[in-house]
């Protein structure tokens, strides 16, 4: 009997400190959703920064692919088995000025290479350029790059609203197709470092 009026006095208080616990819990979930609110209203004019820079980028891009002359600084290669690695920028590129079209891939700069940079570097002529821009705001470029040391065809993409691109090779004489993620930038304001030619 007393076992039961002890839980009879123990049940109320209880439910009243759920009730409290319930009601600390709405309070915090309201709390969060305010402190949630005035970041986003804090970081507002950022993301603003941000996407005009973005548009910025996107628009010198476009430019440069007018005029035929743009390069892709790779920070990401792909190769045919699906292995990928991140690369040095300024000597991992495939560039357009004209009608000359370089592809240089140099994934390991501790070892010499035939470029002098770890890797290759094959230059050749562009021929067949055509541009498009699918319904998402998408552009794609295919060429074909033939020279000395390279017969292949060059798939760029060029994603909306910003410079950030990549690239598909796939050379005429074999399978082994690579990809090189990057940022699209006008020829004369890449950074990259062209190694010997073969």
């Amino acid at each position: 009997m007393r076992r039961f009026i002890s839980m009879l006095i123990f049940l109320p208080l209880c439910l009243a400190g759920a009730a409290q616990d319930k009601t600390t819990l709405q309070e915090r979930i309201d709390q969060w959703k305010n402190d949630m609110s005035e970041f986003q209203q804090r970081r507002a004019p950022e993301k603003r920064q941000e996407t005009v820079i973005d548009s910025l980028l996107w628009q010198q891009a476009w430019i440069a692919v007018g005029k035929r002359s743009f390069v892709i600084e790779a920070d990401a290669i792909t190769f045919k088995n699906g292995t990928r690695i991140y690369v040095n920028s300024t000597t991992n590129f495939i560039s357009v000025n004209g009608n000359r079209g370089v592809v240089q891939i140099s994934p390991n700069s501790f070892i010499s290479g035939p470029n002098g940079l770890g890797g290759i570097t094959v230059d050749g002529r562009i021929t067949g350029m055509d541009v498009k821009v699918d319904k998402k705001g998408r552009t794609r470029m295919v060429m074909n790059v033939t020279g000395v040391g390279i017969n292949a065809q060059l798939d760029i993409s060029l994603f909306p609203g910003s410079d950030d691109a990549y690239v598909v090779v796939s050379p005429n004489f074999n399978s082994q197709t690579i990809r090189l993620e990057g940022k699209l930038v006008p020829y004369e304001l890449s950074r990259t470092y062209e190694g010997m030619s073969l």
